[in-house]
């Protein structure tokens, strides 16, 4: 039995934690889970979609620049009879068509539109990297559970199979007349609820398995142990603070909006201020009047406009806008005081979980050394049958605690990379190429025509 007991401490204190190093071969190992998370996850493809949507706000806004070209036609019918001199009566088929090309000379809210829709692309940006480390996490987190759920369940199966033998052990001795038909009751209470929690572990690795399909996108199988990223952290707790104030996608959002804002004051007085545009025309006609069978014309004109007073509209766009913006620099402060709050929870759990896994490592070996005594002590007739079930169950609750505290160590790990900023494929040098917005950005930003996508829909 010591043989089935050092295995399934083995099995419990090894699945979830290992060193940097080889892993096994044809083992799935948490980078490429990571890996399949961020290129397959569906929230981030559609995350990635919206970024390349809100590209499109540049070239709408860079069209303020560009002239506006109209071609218009007609054709038609008319009756003629004048009484005038000159005049006459008859029916002719007038034609025409011209084109008129407006061009902006100097509009105010141009270019802050333009500096606006940029501020929104560096905007979603930003909240893609949100999405971005999300998945990640969520990925890291899934897997660890799964290999912590797989632990728990070999833990009671094991102990199933050593309350099941300690049962036959102490009916065999109740037949000798060597124990009470108490202890034999109480072996049996015992591998009732062992076999009710190896049901419930069991349960809970079923429901993390159909988790894992979720987020990663494939059956968990043959998983090799996770690792932590402590190599990418920062080295003291102050170091990691000031780095989320940098680096947290979180407040780097919240200062584009703030942008945004700002900058849609500025569109908004600009309504305020005079534009000018150039205005060109060619019109070519036929048979107009029965005395002219054909007329062309053609002229330019700049035209200025200066707004006097819009009903008060304006006024109130700028009032309500500028409200917005200083909401929009609360919001900045309250999010840097929760990516603050967030690096401090990370890193103490990160810290606790370092401290916790050496404890529960001391507490399975001491259990283990405590259980083979009691068993001992038992085979004496200093101890009972209660005694004996009672260590087996603190070795499970144990090896339970550790397979709980390695899951955790590793995922507070990344959690406090999450918290700074920086839990990325390029940070975490994961083997896939990485999704670039800006590849799309520069493929329509200036754009004057077409309705297809860079990727041909």
């Amino acid at each position: 039995m010591r043989g089935v007991k050092g295995i399934a401490a083995a099995a419990a204190a090894g699945l979830l934690l290992a060193e940097l190093g080889p892993m096994p071969a044809l083992a799935d190992t948490i980078e490429a889970a990571l890996v399949r998370a961020y290129q397959n996850n569906p929230q981030l493809n559609a995350q990635r979609a919206f970024v390349r949507s809100t590209d499109e706000n540049v070239p709408q806004a860079l069209s303020g620049y560009r002239p506006r070209v109209a071609l218009t036609a007609s054709a038609g019918y008319q009756y003629i009879d004048t009484d005038i001199a000159a005049g006459g009566h008859g029916t002719t088929v007038p034609r025409a068509a011209g084109l008129t090309v407006n061009q902006s000379l100097f509009n105010a809210q141009t270019p802050n539109r333009v500096r606006a829709a940029e501020s929104q692309v560096s905007s979603a940006r930003e909240g893609l990297r949100i999405l971005d480390q999300g998945v990640l996490l969520s990925a890291a987190t899934i897997y660890m559970d799964y290999l912590r759920d797989a632990a728990i369940v070999e833990v009671q199966r094991s102990n199933t199979r050593v309350l099941e033998q300690t049962l036959k052990q102490t009916r065999d001795r109740f037949n000798v007349g060597e124990v009470t038909r108490t202890d034999v009751a109480q072996s049996e209470a015992q591998l009732a609820a062992g076999k009710t929690q190896q049901l419930t572990a069991e349960s809970n690795l079923n429901t993390t398995r159909s988790n894992f399909r979720r987020i990663i996108g494939n059956e968990p199988e043959n998983l090799a142990p996770g690792s932590p990223v402590d190599r990418f952290l920062p080295a003291t707790l102050a170091a990691a603070v000031e780095l989320s104030l940098i680096e947290n996608p979180n407040v780097t959002a919240a200062m584009f909006g703030v942008d945004v804002n700002f900058l849609q004051v500025k569109v908004n007085e600009g309504a305020l201020f005079p534009s000018v545009n150039l205005q060109a025309s060619v019109n070519q006609s036929y048979e107009q009047t029965l005395q002219i069978s054909r007329s062309f014309n053609a002229g330019a004109a700049v035209q200025l406009s200066v707004p006097i007073y819009q009903a008060g509209a304006d006024y109130s766009l700028i009032r309500q806008s500028k409200e917005t913006l200083a909401q929009q620099r609360l919001v900045l402060e309250q999010t840097r005081d929760q990516a603050r709050a967030n690096v401090v929870t990370a890193w103490g759990q990160l810290v606790a979980g370092k401290a916790q896994v050496s404890s529960a490592q001391a507490q399975v070996t001491a259990s283990e050394i405590a259980l083979n005594g009691v068993r001992e002590e038992a085979k004496a007739g200093q101890r009972t049958t209660l005694d004996v079930l009672n260590a087996q169950q603190a070795l499970v609750n144990a090896r339970n605690a550790l397979v709980i505290a390695q899951h955790d160590r590793v995922v507070a790990s990344y959690s406090v990379l999450n918290s700074i900023g920086r839990l990325s494929p390029q940070v975490l040098n994961l083997r896939t190429a990485t999704y670039d917005p800006s590849v799309h950005y520069h493929q329509i930003r200036d754009s004057w025509i077409g309705v297809r996508t860079p990727d041909g829909r």
